[in-house]
């Protein structure tokens, strides 16, 4: 895990700041990506020998631009990390929900990542060593109703993995996927207490650190902390797995009366 460049979308905040951070100590270059400049500034004063690129994830227009850069001003990119995600809570009741805006989490969680690597996985085969990273979420295994378009992107990002690894069985591009269990991250700013009652969350650092020794011991589907338990109970008592996570759903609908 060091001598590697590594591209990373969504590295101003959360896991992908977390995974910059880490990653740049182990002597990596570190490309990230955000939407707002003025984010990615601000992530360049704290870690100064990242490299910064203004790029929509969910965009593929931004990701065929951001492609072009990459690659001419990084050649050696080997590694990729799909970490830009959105995660909100959205009532299905809700007459104002928009159309457009409804698909948001499916572009960016879904869609980006996929365009990600076919825009990028020509490059990467052409490496001696590389690999792919794909983020999704213990919610992959057992949705949290609140959270519908999210777990379901995560949830397809999941089985796209697989496909994925299959298909590049062949190769020299190891496919990884890491699903994190609930995180200290700013995804959670639009969530109270009791939507996430009876869960605790991993600090960013903790979750960072075992997705990287995962990678370096070759486990290409890491699931840290609880997001074991959810692919585990998800087998072997799916209904009462996925009514724990349903409970939040009662106060949502009592409160948006």
């Amino acid at each position: 895990m060091s001598g590697n460049t590594i591209l990373i979308t969504g590295g101003t905040s959360g896991i992908g700041f977390e995974f910059a951070a880490q990653l740049l100590k182990l002597g990596n270059t570190v490309i990230i990506t955000g939407r707002d400049q003025v984010r990615l500034d601000d992530t360049k004063k704290k870690l100064p020998n990242v490299h910064t690129i203004q790029s929509d994830a969910g965009d593929p227009r931004a990701i065929a631009a951001l492609f072009g850069i990459v690659v001419k001003q990084f050649p050696k990119l080997n590694v990729l990390i799909n970490n830009a995600g959105l995660m909100r809570r959205i009532n299905l009741h809700d007459p104002e929900v928009d159309l457009d805006d409804l698909n948001r989490e499916i572009a960016t969680n879904l869609s980006g990542p996929i365009r990600m690597v076919k825009q990028f996985l020509s490059h990467l085969k052409s490496q001696e060593s590389a690999a792919i990273m794909n983020v999704s979420s213990g919610l992959a295994f057992v949705p949290l109703p609140i959270s519908p378009v999210y777990c379901a992107a995560k949830a397809g990002l999941h089985s796209y993995t697989q496909s994925l690894r299959a298909q590049l069985k062949n190769t020299k591009v190891k496919v990884f996927e890491l699903a994190p269990p609930l995180t200290e991250t700013p995804l959670l700013d639009a969530f109270d207490s009791v939507d996430m009652a009876g869960s605790k969350a991993m600090s960013v650092s903790q979750l960072v650190g075992a997705a990287i020794r995962g990678m370096e011991q070759e486990k290409f589907e890491i699931r840290p902390g609880q997001s074991n338990a959810l692919k585990l109970m998800s087998r072997i008592a799916p209904k009462f797995i996925f009514g724990q996570l349903s409970k939040s759903v009662d106060n949502m609908l009592r409160t948006s009366k």
